[in-house]
């Protein structure tokens, strides 16, 4: 199978570095190259290229690109859209920012869940790192629910950005839990949107460095014990190997530095109405990286590498 070609813009952030330490071990995509303004010139680890500053003008210069990777804040893809749009190519687009998440003509990446819709896809959105872990635990049982899920987040500071700000800080994160945007996060409108019903989410950063935890309070329309509601987890997931459901409660060292995510902790009480999960995974990985490889792969045919 030929190698595809991926591009990527804006590949000096936490995502960027993770994208490219990927692709520098993918059997079947390979980093053409990669766009930072602020990097252009330094070498890009792990491979003999450079970084260089790309223009959304300049794209029309990449015939050969099977990708192209936007890594860049929330608002502004839509100019690259256009240039690719523009210039003809022939390319699949996959946008890591929100600014797609809520289009229907873009294919949602969530891949346990979309994965028929990914084959062939030229234009992805990725999901936010919350917003994956979130439907992971609730898309199998969502037509279970009476009510909204209350979920409650935490974060490890790399989700916060590289931008300094308090709560990326790790002096001010310091024996500390910073509660933040806690009415109509972005992620509560994502996951409210994807599932079709609302959701009450409140996220909040811890002093870690990356990682996800949620744990997610559920009321059920029907009575159910904790070893139904595992069983319909264990067999919703049995074809994919990157989500993992177990008894015990699944912690964030458990996934650190690995593509996968792992639900847990099932718990019910008496009544049967009443339910807890849990679920972690890595914010820069299965929350970002290497959802986005996962995508690229079903999209470009290339078929699944053993890192993701």
């Amino acid at each position: 199978m030929p190698v595809k070609k991926i591009g990527i813009i804006g590949g000096r952030g936490f995502v960027g570095a993770e994208l490219i330490e990927i692709l520098n071990d993918h059997p079947n995509l390979e980093l053409e190259f990669a766009s930072s303004s602020s990097n252009a010139g330094n070498a890009i680890p792990g491979t003999d290229l450079t970084f260089i500053d790309v223009q959304p003008e300049d794209i029309k210069q990449f015939p050969q690109l099977d990708g192209l990777i936007l890594a860049l804040p929330n608002g502004q893809a839509a100019k690259w859209v256009q240039a690719v749009d523009q210039a003809g190519l022939d390319l699949c687009i996959l946008d890591i920012s929100a600014d797609f998440r809520f289009d229907a003509g873009w294919v949602y990446g969530l891949p346990e869940i979309n994965r028929q819709l990914l084959h062939g896809a030229r234009r992805i959105s990725n999901p936010g790192c919350y917003a994956t872990a979130a439907q992971l635990a609730l898309f199998p049982i969502r037509d279970m629910l009476a009510g909204p899920a209350n979920i409650f987040g935490v974060s490890g500071f790399s989700g916060a950005g590289a931008t300094p700000n308090p709560k990326n800080d790790p002096e001010h994160l310091k024996d500390n839990l910073i509660p933040y945007s806690l009415i109509d996060h972005i992620h509560e409108r994502e996951i409210s949107h994807q599932l079709g019903q609302p959701v009450h989410f409140s996220p909040h950063v811890a002093s870690f460095f990356r990682g996800i935890s949620l744990t997610i309070h559920l009321n059920f329309s029907a009575p159910i014990n904790s070893e139904a509601l595992r069983n319909k987890f264990e067999e919703f997931y049995q074809d994919h190997p990157l989500i993992s459901v177990s008894e015990t409660i699944p912690e964030v060292k458990q996934v650190v530095h690995s593509p996968t995510a792992r639900i847990g902790g099932f718990h019910v009480d008496e009544t049967g109405r009443h339910g807890v999960i849990i679920v972690v995974l890595d914010n820069l990985l299965k929350g970002a990286a290497s959802q986005a490889i996962q995508n690229l792969e079903l999209a470009l045919g290339t078929g699944q590498s053993k890192r993701n």
